[in-house]
């Protein structure tokens, strides 16, 4: 095992110097601002950042010349959760993400790749009038400030086009990929109300092809408020996606009328920004929706430019003269921050597929070939390819690897130290709550093994016990306890706040308690356990199930793995392992009792299951995070179907294997 802690990467002297926080940092002591003089000394300018958080966020604004009137109100007022930032400001984030187009049309902006090798391109002059010509398209069809435009659409140039078109106009924009089975976007989108549907009619996946024109009647079919569907036709070819069909313009019997994408961007029109108040609703994105109806969280147009610009250019690195790639789908929050690269004036790269179509190191190659700067992914894809032996190679620009979704254990660090040497690690978490992470990395600081190097520039991170007290050194709940310009607006559909109120701050009053685990260390480094609902809790012994699993996944004969505590207050439970095995491989007695020595020394014996089983996979979302808690309830007696919502699982027929008498191997 690798030890947490272990030394892996240290930022050259170079590095420092030319890193984008230390020119920050440098600006800041020409305007004669008290955090000037540290550059380098990152824990002294988070320390300012959240010791006087209008002054920093001002300097964000002022730093980054954000396109927009930022008026003369207060820079924040109120507590959390009711915080207003910037009163009586204007902006759009389309402004600011096409801010570069008029001055260097020529510019690469966005590079689109399929998993079978296709590859589109649009220069920053391109996008523009795109997102001019899909705008006057909108419109016609009567969207304005406020509307609701929804998507269903792979991560493709569209996507990235119709959201900015959509914002420019001060409408709100709102996306699922079409993985995303019918019911589960009906759950999404019947909240929202949305006056037009943007859709695929399918899309490729796993060298496969999904055909979703069917879904997509269905899904406009229950929602009554709207005017208009853009069909999108599902791309076999180049230039398919701009060919008109016959019937597109028909009007269906409930008045919905169904154009085109190239009627929707059939006129040409100058480019135009509708300026909107800070908090003026961006997008709606969802809770991951495994029970119940999902969260509509809204973000506000100023509170995402702000974070963006500070996150992507501090903690990511990025500029004019990089190229950010993140494996995503519209259905998750990183799109929406890929998409951020723009702000900074960075190539976003879009991927549309699988990520190990047609084998493994498929992400790696593509990244070589685009000569990919950043590259971010969730943590399982780290595993896989550490699983898988592989040694990525013609990256030669690569500077910086992001890993986000789930705990990165030690070892996936030192895989990447070992198959990366020169690139900087980092681990990030935060959530779609807030659209960004509130602990990662940044340049100015190494990187240890398991260890995530800081809290994030403006992000108050604290670790409470159980009574509510701040530690340090310990594991405790990860709460804010300072807002941030991107927390939640509202909810939608929430018009009292309770909602929102309930989801963050019913545990800690003016608090926002996220729902992980963290390990604060002196120095401000970070360990993320997992969800703190989903705890093992074995006599009185607290742990996250990031830490289990980094000891049985590190057996090559587990391709995944799931562990549950069914203990309920007052009462301990069993401890259950389930285990997906790697090909060719076999849950043996000699395994068996290997895993259980292991978890025996490399945790303590309170957590040697009381049982292993064996299962055909292991159910997580559409955006890779394993259903702890759904499962668990299962355990508990709940109906599978009433558990979590099987049209948000990337797998839903594995679930009922953890059903009570189900026929599993049980050793």
């Amino acid at each position: 095992m690798v030890e947490e802690g272990a030394p892996l990467w240290e930022p050259s002297p170079e590095i420092v110097r030319n890193a984008k926080v230390t020119r920050y940092a440098e600006w800041l002591g020409r305007a004669g601002d008290r955090a000037g003089d540290r550059a380098g000394d990152y824990e002294s300018l988070w320390q300012w950042s959240v010791d006087a958080p209008e002054e920093f966020w001002t300097s964000i604004w002022d730093y980054f010349e954000v396109v927009g009137e930022r008026g003369d109100g207060p820079v924040m007022s109120g507590e959390m959760p009711g915080t207003e930032w910037f009163a009586g400001s204007t902006l759009n984030y389309a402004a600011n993400a096409l801010r570069r187009a008029a001055a260097d049309p020529g510019r690469l902006a966005v590079v689109s790749r399929d998993e079978a090798g296709g590859r589109r391109t649009l220069t920053l002059g391109e996008l523009a009038e795109e997102v001019a010509r899909v705008r006057a398209g909108l419109a016609a069809l009567g969207v304005g400030r406020g509307d609701r435009v929804a998507a269903y659409v792979p991560n493709v140039p569209e996507a990235l086009i119709a959201f900015l078109a959509t914002a420019s106009l001060g409408a709100i924009w709102s996306s699922c990929s079409p993985d995303f089975g019918a019911p589960s976007v009906i759950d999404r989108f019947t909240q929202i109300e949305p006056k037009v549907l943007v859709a695929v009619d399918g899309y490729g996946y796993n060298g496969r092809r999904f055909d979703r024109s069917e879904v997509v009647r269905d899904i406009a079919a229950k929602l009554p408020t709207l005017v208009a569907r853009v069909r999108i036709p599902a791309r076999d070819a180049p230039g398919a996606a701009d060919a008109p069909e016959p019937g597109d313009a028909a009007v269906t019997g409930d008045g919905v009328r169904t154009v085109s994408w190239a009627e929707v961007r059939a006129v040409a029109e100058p480019l135009a920004f509708e300026p909107v108040p800070f908090g003026h609703p961006l997008w709606i994105v969802y809770s991951s929706g495994t029970t119940g109806l999902p969260k509509p969280i809204v973000h506000g147009h100023g509170g995402v430019v702000l974070e963006h610009l500070k996150a992507l250019s501090f903690h990511q690195d990025l500029g004019e003269d990089d190229v950010f790639f993140w494996y995503t789908t519209t259905g998750w929050m990183m799109w929406n921050y890929l998409v951020g690269g723009l702000l900074v004036g960075s190539t976003v790269v879009l991927h549309d597929g699988a990520a190990t179509y047609p084998e493994t190191g498929a992400l790696w190659r593509l990244a070589a070939e685009e000569g990919v700067t950043y590259f971010g992914t969730g943590a399982p894809y780290v595993i896989a390819s550490m699983k898988a032996g592989l040694e990525p190679s013609g990256l030669d620009r690569l500077r910086g690897l992001g890993s986000t979704g789930s705990p990165l254990p030690p070892e996936g660090f030192a895989w990447v130290h070992d198959a990366l040497p020169e690139v900087q690690l980092g681990s990030f978490s935060g959530g779609t709550d807030v659209c960004t992470g509130f602990v990662g990395a940044v340049p100015l600081l190494p990187v240890r093994a398991g260890v995530i190097p800081c809290r994030c520039l403006g992000a108050r991170v604290e670790s409470f016990d159980p009574s509510g007290a701040p530690v340090v050194g310990e594991v405790g709940e990860l709460v804010l306890t300072l807002p941030m310009p991107s927390m939640p607006v509202m909810f939608w559909n929430d018009p009292d706040g309770s909602r929102y109120r309930d989801s963050y701050f019913s545990e800690y009053p003016g608090v926002w308690r996220h729902g992980d685990w963290i390990k604060i260390l002196p120095d401000g480094g970070c360990v993320i356990y997992g969800r703190s609902d989903s705890t093992l809790n074995r006599g009185g012994v607290r742990m996250g199930t990031s830490e289990f699993y980094r000891v049985v996944e590190r057996f090559e004969e587990i391709a995944d793995s799931l562990v549950i505590d069914t203990g309920q207050l007052g009462q301990e439970g069993r401890l259950l392992l389930y285990v997906t095995m790697a090909e060719a491989a076999t849950l043996d007695d000699d395994l068996v009792a290997r895993l259980r020595r292991e978890l025996r020394e490399g945790l303590s014996p309170r957590h040697v299951p009381n049982e292993i089983i064996e299962v055909p996979g292991i159910p997580r979302t559409l955006s890779g995070k394993k259903l702890e808690v759904p499962v668990r309830k299962i355990l508990l007696g709940v109906a599978p179907d009433k558990a979590a919502n099987l049209d948000a699982m990337a797998n839903p027929e594995v679930l009922s294997h953890f059903a009570p008498g189900a026929d599993v191997t049980r050793h």
